[in-house]
């Protein structure tokens, strides 16, 4: 039986989609908005894992750093997988790792999406970021509610549903990871190898940025563009750093559009 060094959950049967969440939540932040996407769409295997220190993955022993969290995702894809083809979907940090993984495992994979991703500027102090500001705000669930901390600095739709969601999908996942294992993965931040050398790759990418997020914004994530020929690249007003919660019917719309040219891909190469 093999073993994998990441704890995970599976969903559905088919081609495997390997999805892999930011810095500090769960994996139940993927659940909640990719599973949605599967509620009248058979034929994939999703996997969500849960980075180390995080969810109910242990911690790395040791500096644990980014290089670390890598190939604690790679050898759990490799355990899973083996080289079985797959989709990739990464958000925030998990996106900067899931680059990495399609540059480490190319040849195998099919498509990637990334949501909120990190871009060509890694350390949070090089980064290009509009201020944060709020645009929707219901005044009576703030005053209930009071200074919520992720959901009060992030938000950029303030209302009962994104808040409901970001407690669920974001905050109790926060809540209980190893903060001393973040920090170590703080401090040694920048991959090795950028996951942004080694060429071009011709499968569908979806990249969705948006406009108000204040944590990895959008302007560094475009430059991504020139490694992948056939990536989407979509902005979306109203929407901040958790723009899948905020902007919830565009996100699953960009998100099917993006499995379609998988699946034609996957047909015109067949």
């Amino acid at each position: 039986m093999r073993t994998t060094t990441l704890a995970y959950e599976t969903h559905g049967e088919g081609i495997p989609m390997v999805a892999i969440h930011g810095l500090g939540p769960d994996r139940q932040l993927m659940v909640g908005c990719v599973e949605p996407l599967f509620t009248a769409r058979e034929g994939y295997r999703r996997v969500y894992v849960d980075l180390p220190g995080m969810g109910e993955s242990p911690s790395l022993v040791g500096r644990g750093g980014s290089d670390e969290v890598l190939e604690a995702v790679l050898g759990t894809v490799d355990a899973l997988l083996g080289s079985e083809p797959f989709l990739l979907v990464g958000e925030s940090y998990g996106g900067y790792i899931a680059r990495a993984v399609l540059q480490r495992r190319h040849s195998q994979v099919l498509g990637m999406a990334l949501i909120c991703s990190i871009g060509m500027a890694v350390v949070n102090e090089a980064r290009t970021v509009p201020a944060h500001q709020a645009l929707v705000a219901d005044p009576a669930l703030l005053e209930q509610i009071g200074d919520t901390g992720e959901f009060h600095d992030n938000a950029v739709v303030q209302t009962f549903e994104t808040w409901r969601r970001t407690q669920h999908e974001i905050v109790t996942g926060m809540e209980r990871a190893d903060q001393s294992a973040l920090n170590r993965i703080r401090e040694r931040y920048e991959l090795t190898e950028s996951p942004d050398t080694g060429g071009t790759f011709e499968c569908p990418i979806l990249i969705i940025a948006g406009r108000q997020d204040a944590v990895t914004g959008y302007a560094d994530t475009y430059p991504l563009l020139a490694n992948y020929p056939r990536a989407s690249f979509v902005v979306l007003d109203r929407a901040g750093h958790n723009l899948q919660i905020e902007q919830p019917g565009l996100f699953d719309a960009l998100m099917v559009e993006w499995l379609d040219r998988v699946e034609e891909q996957r047909s015109f190469t067949e």
